[in-house]
Parts: C-alpha cells; structure tokens; sequence
C-alpha cells in the first residue's frame, strides 16, 4: 500500500475507536502489550519482533526426603513410598531454563549464555549441588521438597535478576529421574 492510504486506513480505524473507547492511548498499549511479539510503526509499516526462546542446562546432585514430621514412618511411607526413607535418598538432577525475548541486535543473543550459566550457578547451583535439601538449602526452608516444589523455589530465584538481564524468564523444567520431570511457567 502507498503510505498515504495506510495512514489514512489506520487514521480512519484510530478514530473509529477513540469514539467508542475513551480510553483508547490505554487499550492500544495493553493490546500491544498482551501479543506474544511487539509491534512497531516504522515508515508507514507494521514490523513485528521476533521473540525467541532460549534454554541453558545445567546439573546438580542433590539429597532430600518426603515427609510429614507429624506423621510416623509408617503413615510416610504409605503416602510417599521410598522417598520417605528416614536416612534420605538423592538424585542426579537436570535443570533447564528457558528464557524469552527480543534478539538485540549487535549480538542476534536473547541473553548471553555464559551469563545466564554464571546466574544459574550463583543463585541456585551453588546452593543446592551436594546439600540435602530439607537441611540444607536457604531457599526450600519450610516447603516440602517434592520436584513440583524445587522448580517453584527455582523460578523464584531466578526471575527477577533474568528481568534485569533484559529477558523473562519462561519455564523451569526440573528432571528429577530418567522417567520424572517438572515443568513450571510461574
């Protein structure tokens, strides 16, 4: 289209809105908001940019057990079966972060990796790799450690400093055994 009638469509649709919707400066930025790209006006044309998605690995060990200390050892096990061994158990753990948001330009990066692995391994590695994690571990004070539980925890560690690094933090996915993982979208 010639950019004389884009503007005048957009114009026409601007003000066709602002009529019914007093409040349209408000909608328009929640809307742009609420879409999975943002949206830009550049020269009498709509460019949307593109989003990616990025995860970064790491491993930790890590001892815990499930149990209620009101119950007795017979009432735990009933309920959460070898995991409420009263001498612990552990595990070899997989931890995946994903995060989401604009590719910056110079670097085509969403984060630098190496950066968002030295996070990781302060805020949540350093922490939790061979510490038993009902004992242990500042941040599962008072929660029940089940692998539902330690994403939640993690997530919470990790989100707001992603916020800083210019991204958002998407999922946490937590692989407690072959067969076993948590997936968690805050």
């Amino acid at each position: 289209m010639e950019d004389g009638r884009w503007k005048l469509e957009v114009g026409s649709w601007r003000k066709e809105i602002k009529n019914q919707f007093p409040y349209f400066p408000a909608l328009t930025i929640c809307f742009i908001l609420s879409r999975l790209s943002i949206m830009l006006i550049f020269a009498g044309k709509i460019l949307e940019m593109p989003i990616c998605y990025i995860t970064r690995r790491e491993r930790f060990s890590a001892a815990h057990k499930l149990a209620k200390a009101e119950w007795d050892d017979e009432k735990n096990y009933e309920v959460f079966g070898k995991c409420s061994n009263p001498n612990w158990h552990g595990h070899n753990y997989e931890l995946y972060v994903t995060v989401k948001g604009e590719t910056e330009p110079s670097t085509g990066f969403v984060v630098d990796l190496s950066d968002l692995g030295d996070l990781i391994k302060e805020r949540v590695i350093s922490k939790i790799d061979h510490k038993n994690m009902n004992l242990d571990v500042d941040f599962m004070e008072g929660l029940m450690s089940s692998t539902e539980n330690i994403a939640i925890a993690i997530w919470n560690q990790l989100a707001d400093p992603i916020k800083k690094m210019g991204a958002e933090l998407h999922k946490i996915k937590l692989q407690e055994t072959e067969n076993n993982y948590v997936e968690y979208y805050g």
